[in-house]
């Protein structure tokens, strides 16, 4: 039978952004914006408290996505507490291309590890990310919010694999959130069910190009961050997010739609970023954000 944690445990998970670009389903990377979960064994029922972003529209109970993680890790560790309260301090931004469900997934099996004694010897990190992305249904997201850093993730046939690759230190970030939301649903539901082959075949070189980018040739970030297969389809569903990493990338600067969007990423240098925060378009919310090296941790 497992045995508990006494007391409370924390967890903290990054934000993530997927795709950069030409890297569709594929590559991602953590962000320095963490939400925070803390999960303490209680003698039963559950209790969910939730602050911060999307607290009004989460539900607090058993369909909650962290409650639902949580659930999936105690059983995969043959754990079952009796109840348990969970408070949710969330930081990443809903349904703008930043990963909060992937945050949520990956904190959630992080936490229930952390609650049961001796969990990392009953679910290892490559046991939470297989788990999370069943749950997610890709990995491109929970990758580097498990693991940190750059991640490139997919999907065998068999197994979830992810690999990490080094990031050069002269490389941050800046992330453009707009005010509305775009679902994640709504942004796939533009994708075409076939693309030609040379835009096939252009992302591939481009997504090939983005890994050497990114780890010691960010002289390279525009041209490798070109995308033809996803972006201009979900231009209807966020003109302003295309519109604003046009006029981005006219002047230079690496940008493409984060995730499903509409958030925008931008990929500079520290010493560009005062002015590229300038140029968040009226109503939007600029933030430097790092990249986070770490991944879900334990405090």
């Amino acid at each position: 039978m497992a045995t508990f944690v006494e007391g409370t445990v924390r967890v903290t998970v990054p934000a993530t952004s997927a795709n950069l670009g030409p890297g569709f389903d594929t590559l991602g990377l953590a962000l320095d914006l963490r939400d925070e979960l803390s999960g303490e064994v209680t003698d039963g029922g559950i209790e969910v408290v939730v602050t911060g972003c999307g607290a009004d529209e989460v539900p607090l109970d058993e369909s909650h996505l962290v409650v639902r993680a949580m659930r999936m890790g105690f059983r995969a560790m043959g754990a079952e507490p009796q109840g348990f309260v969970l408070t949710c301090t969330n930081r990443i931004p809903h349904t703008r291309g930043l990963g909060s469900s992937s945050a949520a997934i990956i904190g959630g099996l992080v936490l229930a590890r952390a609650m049961v004694a001796g969990g990392q010897l009953l679910l290892d990190d490559d046991a939470i990310f297989r788990l999370a992305a069943g749950l997610e249904g890709h990995p491109d997201n929970v990758a580097p919010a498990m693991y940190g850093g750059f991640t490139i993730a997919g999907h065998d046939g068999e197994r979830w694999f992810s690999v990490n690759v080094p990031v050069d230190p002269r490389v941050t970030a800046v992330a453009f959130v707009p005010s509305e939301p775009v679902s994640t649903k709504v942004a796939r539901g533009l994708l075409p069910a076939t693309v030609p082959h040379g835009e096939a075949a252009a992302n591939a070189g481009r997504a090939a190009l983005l890994v050497a980018a990114l780890s010691g040739r960010p002289e390279l970030l525009l041209a490798a961050t070109e995308d033809k297969l996803h972006q201009d389809y979900r231009e209807p569903a966020m003109p302003e997010s295309l519109a604003l990493i046009r006029a981005l990338r006219a002047d230079g600067v690496p940008s493409v739609v984060s995730g499903a969007g509409p958030t925008v990423l931008a990929l500079t240098d520290v010493a560009a970023v005062e002015a590229l925060v300038a140029r968040a378009p009226q109503g939007w919310d600029a933030h430097h954000l790092v990249i986070d090296t770490e991944g879900a941790r334990v405090e």
